[in-house]
């Protein structure tokens, strides 16, 4: 049997996310974030994440992440490569083994996807 999961609200944009943490992973000092499962299962997950403006850096490994830009914008670095902007509507892909910066120009919200290798 397939199971529907939906949010409360129907934009994405009004959903409470929970209160802001901070970013473990953050390089600039105050960084924080917030995040929301929607549905996941032993392989994938998915939700929502916003990040507050700043740098961090980060790595997906033993998965892939699949995300669409919902508000704000980043710019993405990875070593050897030109940085890319995103903003909404936009969508990025992650594979296993990815290694990078994100460096968050405007309050970001994103909804994500992970599948574990």
């Amino acid at each position: 049997m397939t199971t529907i999961r939906t949010l409360a609200a129907h934009n994405s944009a009004a959903v409470d996310l929970g209160a802001l943490a901070p970013k473990p992973t953050a390089i600039t000092a105050g960084q924080q974030e917030a995040a929301r499962e929607v549905w996941s299962n032993d392989r994938i997950g998915t939700g929502l994440w916003e990040c507050t403006p700043g740098t961090f850096t980060a790595e997906r490994n033993g998965y892939t992440e699949i995300c669409t830009i919902l508000s704000g914008r980043v710019v993405i670095e990875v070593e050897g490569e030109d940085p890319e902007e995103f903003g909404p509507g936009d969508v990025m892909v992650m594979p296993s083994g990815w290694k990078g910066k994100w460096h968050i120009t405007e309050h970001l919200r994103k909804h994500y996807t992970t599948i574990s290798d």
